[in-house]
């Protein structure tokens, strides 16, 4: 039986819009007839349009992830093809089951296990250096399973209307996760099944730079450019204290052993110690710039912290008074100063057998120091990579694998969109993963307790939780 499907149906189905937009196009006097007839006999036997094809776009909203993800699809895609789920706006995020494209669209990984020259495993000895590398520095090998590799999102937090400058989760704590915005908002949330917001805090009129955990998760203290200092209770999502100062409060910590004690780092070139239940100031410290960034170690006897010119400080601190006295100053040694966005503690490295300090500067500078507590926090450079100058404060994080055999990992964001993870030990192609997800520059980066998920923010107030695959 003849097809009775409707002509002119099938061919709105089938005509190439550039080519009947072509046929449509009204020929002048002084027109070549052989130029038109060529042309539109080119474009009739031409591949099917862009514009057509676009209407396949199955993922990420159809942005440019979606696209890339498109034309990489294997040939069985459409076999293995699940229904996408819908964006889920507003407070209660969105949930991302494990499915066997998620390792496809949402994670990509790479990783190099051997020295490319010499074709040998690499060594499990390794020596400082100082590399430079790209954020694009993409490792020539694809592995099974590189170091750290996951299988995916966990959870998307959309909501925020403005960019997420600084993420946490709570002390000890793999479910409860917290971030802060340049709106002035903190975000509290829940990571379990399903993810959920559980409270806005709201009350800063600018930029959220920092904020802190108590030791017990029941307070956030909170810093910002708006020149205040907020205390928040985090079951009531109640500000229960306001620290008025002169200058932009850029960086906060809890005393890790005693949580009665609060420094807060400022423009005004100054470590300030207040207590925590007065709002009182018990101690200060002035430095040569305005304290960016800073952390304490974990017996609380000493604070690092960074400038906007780059040093790095080893600050000593009394555990029962609160005294400050300045230890020692590492300085950079580059003509160009460019502000620290991360300084983190770690108590112990396979690599440096000591505790050691990760630092990042604006300009994509990332430092690896050991630090010798005996001499009051003396700092000695390790190693350091070179990336991208990025135009954004953007921070990094040491990874919590440790392993002689594995290496020396940390993770940070980039201006491409991108979430990088660098081996230390490695003087070549020290990027050795990458996760793909974000459209914007990732902000911060951040681990839980467990190690299991690591989560993420853009400059368009984007979070996403990574859910990192078992390994042996």
């Amino acid at each position: 039986m003849a097809d009775q499907s409707d002509p002119v149906q099938v061919a709105k189905e089938n005509v190439d819009p550039e080519f009947f937009s072509c046929l449509l196009q009204p020929t002048t006097s002084d027109a070549d007839l052989n130029y038109i007839g060529i042309r539109r006999f080119l474009l009739h036997r031409k591949a099917e349009s862009g514009v057509l094809r676009r209407r396949d776009w199955r993922c990420n909203g159809k942005g440019y992830v979606a696209y890339r993800n498109y034309i990489r699809r294997p040939r069985n895609w459409e076999n293995m093809h699940q229904p996408s789920l819908n964006s889920t706006p507003g407070n209660s995020g969105r949930w991302i089951p494990p499915s066997p494209l998620s390792l496809l669209y949402e994670a990509e990984s790479w990783s190099s296990v051997r020295d490319m020259q010499s074709g040998k495993p690499a060594s499990s000895h390794r020596n400082s250096f100082s590399s430079t590398a790209s954020d694009s520095d993409r490792p020539r090998f694809r592995g099974v399973e590189p170091p750290y590799s996951f299988v995916g999102m966990h959870c998307v937090f959309d909501q925020s209307q403005a960019s997420v400058t600084v993420l946490k989760f709570g002390h000890m704590n793999s479910d409860l996760l917290a971030y802060g915005s340049s709106d002035g908002t903190l975000t509290v949330c829940t990571i379990s099944d399903p993810p959920s917001v559980m409270k806005q805090l709201k009350g800063h009129s600018k930029d959220v730079t920092d904020f802190d955990f108590s030791s017990n998760n029941q307070y956030i203290a909170s810093s910002s450019l708006d020149k205040t200092v907020r205390v928040w209770e985090i079951s009531q999502g109640l500000c229960i204290r306001v620290i008025y100062g002169v200058s932009s409060q850029l960086c906060i910590r809890f005393h890790p052993v005693n949580n009665n004690f609060l420094s807060v780092g400022n423009a005004n070139k100054e470590i300030m110690v207040f207590n925590f239940s007065t709002g009182r100031i018990i101690s200060k410290a002035v430095f040569d710039s305005g304290v960016t960034s800073m952390d304490h170690d974990h017996t609380g006897q000493l604070i690092f912290c960074g400038d906007s010119l780059g040093s790095i400080y080893s600050v000593s601190m009394n555990s029962h008074t609160g005294a400050l006295s300045r230890s020692h100053r590492y300085r950079d040694s580059s003509r160009k100063k460019s502000a620290v966005t991360t300084v983190q503690y770690r108590s112990f490295s396979l690599m440096a057998r000591t505790p050691v300090l990760l630092t990042c500067t604006q300009d994509g500078n990332l430092s690896f120091f050991s630090i010798a507590l005996e001499v009051r926090g003396y700092l000695t450079l390790r190693c350091s990579l070179k990336l991208t100058p990025r135009v954004h404060s953007i921070r990094a994080s040491f990874c919590p694998l440790l392993s002689p055999e594995k290496g020396e990992y940390i993770v940070a964001g980039s201006e491409d969109s991108n979430v990088y993870f660098y081996d230390l030990t490695r003087p070549k192609h020290t990027c050795v993963n990458k996760l793909q997800g974000h459209r914007f520059p990732v902000m911060d980066v951040a681990w839980n307790h467990g190690a299991n998920l690591l989560a993420s923010s853009d400059f368009y107030g984007t979070v996403i939780v990574w859910k990192r695959s078992k390994t042996s």
